[in-house]
């Protein structure tokens, strides 16, 4: 091969030679480290000059503006941020300039006014010299600009990290001038985003099965377990049946939580706002829970949980003002520390689940106005799709950005691609076609407009779709069953929610009133066994559709894998709805309660469009 092979030891200036190398075009092998998430390019004051500099090139990166807004020096309260994302995506504007557009909607409370100004200013003076110096000046002057070196209220060796990790940056971007002299910062920022690394875990990519061509992620894939996000904290030592060991994970969790809840709250304190009393008494009760657990890990030895917890809340209440009690009172972190207790029944994996989730719960920032507003909401329930079940059981979070924050996302050209397919054949079947230079021809059409071209990518996913197509039209000949509808609509209620979507093809297996029926879904994707689709829900919700909305009684289904021309028939069992049912509720339920904690692994996190914005991405 060409180039020296290097090995690199892990570490940030591993890191940092890495991407040296990656530019000059050497070829480096680099061991993972245990237990490495990627080094300094993850912490989260790295990232966040990454998401700026990412949003100056291109400002469609509406996930790296995201960042930008709720990170510090901006810190947007998310429902400003939900409401900052509707006016741009109503005016069809990019996020950037959707930010001036949403100052002078009356919607936009004059606290988020100022702190969007704040952005618009930075951005308008980074901006300028975008093009006018070195790309390791302006790495260097970016740093200043977001005051990440400087942020105070930190401990010393969290302050000495932060600043390690921003030097190596900007180390990273001298080496990057030296190497490339003619480079601008636009290419820099091009480069950084190649290098970046994205997905939780340890595993190698080249163990890693390649994505699928077009869908991002397989309704009913597995999710994979990846490592929860507070799983560091928790102690290993256990002291007869009692949780000392949540109780310190709390505690931690909750400290820090204290200490960024004192720079928020008192960043805003100088505001014209009139909820300042509010804020801090949101302040004030955090760091009486904080005395709570600290009283409750001192408590004498021998004395149960439950009567420490009794005693001490009694003791702080009578400290606090009305205001404060009201709060304190409402708290769900007595229950979680009891939770242990009522939990009775699950098995050891799903109580640690229940209690990681909880915590989460009791730990969030309280102060934070309600997403309510923005919830897909239809009459006393959410309205649903089969790939909103299935995005929001993969991963809360990455629902809670592409379907109540709403974060405007590019279409990938394997995405483009799953498209075009679909609308051929859909077109093909409602006009009645019936040769295959008609299937064709609209191939031709549809590929011109979803903008491809004649690169050799391009030409190569043409070839691909034109032999499918072919495929498919000569196995539709020798079909016995006959196709009756083709991306059927419905829509039903299920408890509370709406569950509204289309079903690609229905055919008839027979003839007669008693005739059965058969749901079939285009994929483009990798095929799968059924084996593999054993535990699928979206054609089992298809079945309950067609049962409750089309008055079909009985019906199979398949996924028909379009590349490789193969049906795969999915067995379903006798308490499909049943389980559909409960999967729909548990998953509405947990939505309507805004529980929109992260469940990283490496299948979802490899592919999500929210990296740059997801915590769990970071160090």
């Amino acid at each position: 091969m060409d180039g020296p092979s290097i090995k690199l030891s892990p570490g940030p200036e591993a890191c940092a030679r890495v991407f040296l190398l990656v530019v000059s075009g050497s070829r480096v092998a680099l061991a993972p480290p245990a237990g490495s998430q990627g080094g300094f390019l993850k912490r989260a004051e790295v990232r966040d000059v990454l998401a700026w500099m990412r949003l100056l090139v291109d400002p469609q990166d509406a996930a790296a503006v995201v960042r930008a807004l709720s990170r510090p020096p901006i810190e947007l309260r998310q429902v400003e941020l939900a409401r900052v994302i509707q006016v741009a995506r109503r005016r069809k504007l990019d996020m950037v300039a959707g930010l001036a557009a949403a100052t002078e909607s009356p919607q936009v409370p004059p606290e988020a006014r100022e702190r969007i100004k704040r952005f618009v200013e930075l951005h308008r003076s980074a901006a300028a010299e975008l093009d006018t110096v070195a790309p390791d000046v302006f790495v260097g002057r970016l740093i200043q600009r977001l005051g990440v070196r400087g942020r105070p209220l930190l401990a010393p060796e969290d302050v000495a990290e932060q600043r390690a990790s921003l030097e190596l940056l900007h180390r990273l971007a001298v080496d990057y001038v030296r190497a490339t002299p003619s480079a601008s910062t636009r290419d820099l920022a091009r480069h950084l985003a190649t290098v970046v690394p994205d997905a939780p875990g340890d595993a190698h990519p080249a163990a890693q099965s390649p994505a699928p061509l077009s869908e991002p992620l397989e309704a009913g894939a597995a999710t994979g377990e990846g490592d929860h996000a507070y799983a560091d904290l928790r102690e290993q030592a256990l002291i007869e049946d009692e949780p000392v060991d949540e109780l310190h994970a709390t505690f931690q969790l909750l400290r820090e939580e204290v200490l960024e809840g004192v720079a928020r709250i008192g960043g805003r304190l100088g505001e014209l706002r009139l909820d300042t009393d509010l804020d801090i008494s949101h302040g004030v009760v955090r760091y009486l829970e904080l005395l709570k657990l600290s009283a409750l890990l001192q408590r004498p030895e021998g004395q149960a949980l439950a009567d420490a917890l009794a005693d001490v809340n009694a003791r702080l209440l009578a400290a606090a003002t009305p205001l404060q009690r009201e709060i304190f009172q409402t708290s769900t972190l007595d229950d979680t520390l009891s939770g242990p207790e009522s939990r009775d029944g699950h098995s050891a994996g799903a109580d640690a689940a229940l209690g990681e989730r909880a915590r989460a719960r009791a730990i969030a920032p309280r102060e934070q106005h309600s997403l309510d507003p923005f919830l897909p909401r239809k009459g006393i329930g959410l309205a649903l799709s089969a790939s909103d079940i299935f995005t929001y059981r993969s991963c809360p979070l990455r629902y809670k950005y592409a379907r109540v924050l709403r974060i405007p996302t590019e279409q990938t050209v394997h995405q483009r691609f799953g498209i075009v397919v679909h609308q051929v054949l859909e077109r093909y079947h409602s006009d009645g076609g019936d040769t295959l230079a008609q299937l064709l021809t609209l191939l031709d059409a549809g590929w011109r407009r979803a903008g491809f071209g004649d690169g050799e990518r391009d030409r190569e996913l043409y070839e691909k779709a034109h032999a499918a197509l072919t495929r498919y039209h000569a196995r539709l000949e020798l079909h016995e069953a006959q196709p009756v509808w083709f991306e059927r609509q419905f829509d039903f209620r299920l408890g509370p929610h709406h569950l509204r979507g289309r079903v690609d093809r229905v055919d008839r297996l027979g003839d007669g009133g008693d005739a059965e029926y058969e749901l079939i879904d285009y994929k483009t994707s990798r095929p799968k066994t059924a084996e593999q689709l054993r535990d699928d829900i979206q054609l089992s919700l298809y079945a309950l559709a067609a049962r409750e909305d089309w008055g079909l009684e009985s019906s199979q289904q398949a996924y028909y894998y379009v590349l490789d021309d193969l049906k795969v028939p999915v067995a379903r069992g006798e308490r499909d709805a049943a389980a559909v049912t409960d999967i729909v509720l548990e998953v509405g339920e947990g939505i309507l309660g805004q529980e929109f904690e992260p469940t990283p692994s490496r299948a979802a996190c490899s592919i999500c469009d929210y990296r740059i914005v997801c915590p769990v991405a970071e160090v």
